[in-house]
């Protein structure tokens, strides 16, 4: 084990003491003996059973070693992504029939898809619709009859929100049910390059569109390296759904398999069985660890420095931006995926996959092998494949030891780089989150004056207007959780690259996000404190000379005098429309982005 891995992991135990053993007292006085649906009364339970089949009541009423398994669905149509989970709950009831249990729809959440909604007014619902759905599975298993969870989800704040509800209910087991990405369309350079023509006004709207409908074409995950397919990688490396299933297309023969499989798997964790496993303790802080290693090793997406403390929090775990840093001093980065690299996740499975990835880093020491995963202990059961057997059933077998496709997946002895794609800085503008792993090393370091923004659609105006056609820092304040629910600004990523190209010392400094697919242009992201809670980026004008220095770890205002500034706070506009004003609330209980950006309670 690495020691450096030791210590950080050392370090979130002895600051998490007391919050998590608060949280496993907890779970342990949830968790009851005999099925869940007898604590209730007759009354209830005849709720329970009235829509049922008369196999599934006889099966609810008379077989106390019988599993209620709760669905909990984030189906749509809308999204390419969940559109396969449409036969899902119908797949999943027929697995458990065929071994003498039972699953129910518990109910959905809903699923907003950020592709869509990427720099319009309704990406400011996007942030804060993760806790919405918090919320709604909460709902969804608050009728305390289940005796442990299937949860379909698989886009950005879809499967971070289902997570942390799952982990306040932690006394039952549940387990992650992908659905794969859609097959490969377009490469994604030419879907970049006429994005940015399009920006440049070389191209026009038509172009555009049948552009981005050959990339986006079909069911299943988007097949760049964004939040949605770290997402999946997160469940797979934290032992939360079946090993080698993350990244199976919706029409291959394994996929339905799988669904089975984890459907009947779980039936063997709940607490009807010698085996109980609730979540709870299969989310320990070893666990979080091996997903914020998981996020560095393979240039995951940036708003997971938020999710993954929000998770983490959920479990009585105290997680800090440091811890993250720390570890990406040590993590080397083995997969090039787009916009990491040229290629997309289709060709990261076939070149290896997870598999490879996770065996790399542990034969590194950067993985904690002895923890509980939903195939029991020990993160070796992560190191095979799933095929199909003469049988015709899902197995698993040894996974091939080498890379298949060099420059996708790299071994841990040569990696991409040294150490890990996400950096922590720092200075007198407060912390920020720099992900570095698709910036080219000689982009780390910025130094230019500032243009002050404070709407994305300003600097796309100032952008047209030739207005930045020079060494710049654009800064762009009054996007974080309080001020606007913190939207996605990957709108500006093609003008900022083609300044970039244009050969432009070019830099985004912001106390919002960007998409988990940005990462061309050196950015400082996720500024803190916030520009409406009083932060420094609140005071800074333009011409201020910034540097932004990844290497180092620092982002400053060199501009004498700054310091002794009176100190601002940036007046969000008021905001109406498209359902902003009914998340008024989440945005004035808010917690900073590197304390989760959390708007829902839990003590």
């Amino acid at each position: 084990m690495h020691p450096q891995l030791e210590n950080v992991t050392r370090r979130i135990i002895e600051r998490s003491r007391q919050t998590r053993g608060d949280y496993l007292q907890q779970i342990e006085a949830a968790a009851v003996a005999g099925p869940v649906r007898e604590q209730i009364s007759c009354t209830n339970l005849a709720h329970t059973y009235a829509a049922s089949t008369d196999g599934e009541k006889l099966i609810l009423k008379q077989d106390h070693r019988a599993a209620n398994i709760a669905v909990v669905s984030a189906y749509n149509d809308m999204l390419s992504a969940h559109a396969p989970y449409r036969t899902y709950p119908e797949q999943i009831k027929t697995a458990l029939a065929e071994i003498g249990h039972v699953a129910q729809m518990a109910g959905g959440v809903p699923a907003m898809c950020d592709g869509v909604t990427q720099g319009q007014t309704g990406m400011e619902l996007s942030l804060f619709s993760r806790d919405v759905i918090a919320l709604s599975t909460a709902v969804a298993l608050s009728h305390h009859v289940f005796d442990g969870s299937l949860l379909l989800g698989i886009c950005d704040k879809i499967v971070p929100g289902l997570l942390m509800a799952a982990l306040r209910f932690g006394h039952m087991p549940a387990i992650f049910i992908p659905a794969g990405p859609m097959p490969s369309g377009i490469s994604n350079g030419e879907k970049a390059r006429v994005r940015q023509d399009y920006a440049a006004g070389k191209v026009g709207h038509d172009e555009l569109l049948a552009s981005e409908m050959a990339s986006y074409h079909s069911q299943g995950t988007c097949t760049f390296y964004g939040t949605a397919n770290s997402n999946q990688m997160l469940m797979e490396i934290m032992g939360l759904q079946l090993p080698g299933s993350s990244f199976i297309n919706p029409d291959d023969g394994l996929r339905p398999l799988l669904t089975a499989a984890a459907a009947q798997k779980i039936t063997t964790m709940t607490h009807l069985t010698p085996d109980f496993l609730p979540i709870g303790q299969v989310v320990d802080e070893r666990t979080i660890v091996n997903g914020v290693v998981g996020l560095l090793a393979t240039g995951g997406s940036t708003n997971h420095s938020i999710h993954l403390i929000a998770i983490a929090r959920m479990a009585g775990i105290i997680l800090d931006w440091q811890d993250m840093a720390d570890l990406s001093d040590i993590v080397p980065l083995l997969a090039r995926v787009y916009p990491n690299g040229k290629e997309d996740i289709n060709a990261f499975q076939r070149a290896g996959g997870m598999s490879f990835i996770m065996r790399e880093l542990a034969s590194a020491g950067l993985l904690h092998t002895d923890v509980n995963t939903v195939m029991g202990r020990g993160l070796e059961h992560y190191f095979k494949e799933p095929y199909l057997d003469d049988d015709g059933k899902v197995s698993w077998r040894s996974a091939g030891s080498e890379s298949l496709n060099l420059d996708v997946l790299a071994p841990a002895h040569a990696p991409f780089m040294r150490e890990g794609g996400m950096k922590l800085v720092a200075g007198n503008l407060g912390r920020a989150i720099m992900k570095v792993s698709a910036v080219p090393d000689d982009r780390w370091v910025i130094e230019a004056p500032a243009k002050v923004f404070c709407d994305q659609n300003d600097v796309l105006t100032a952008y047209k207007n030739d207005e930045l056609n020079q060494d710049v820092v654009v800064v762009l304040k009054g996007q974080g959780p309080c001020a606007n629910g913190m939207p996605e600004l990957h709108k500006l990523t093609p003008a900022l690259t083609n300044l970039q190209e244009a050969g432009y010392q070019v830099a985004l400094v912001t106390d919002g996000r960007l998409s988990g697919a940005s990462g061309k242009v050196p950015a400082a992201i996720h500024v803190c404190p916030e520009a409406t809670q009083g932060g420094p980026l609140a005071k800074v004008k333009d011409g201020d000379r910034i540097r932004l220095d990844g290497h180092a770890g620092t982002l400053a205002v060199l501009t004498d005098g700054f310091a002794e500034r009176a100190d601002e706070v940036y007046l969000a506009p008021k905001t109406m429309g498209v359902g902003r004003e009914l998340f008024y609330g989440f945005r004035q209980r808010a917690t900073a982005a590197d304390q989760g950006a959390v708007s829902i309670g839990w003590e």
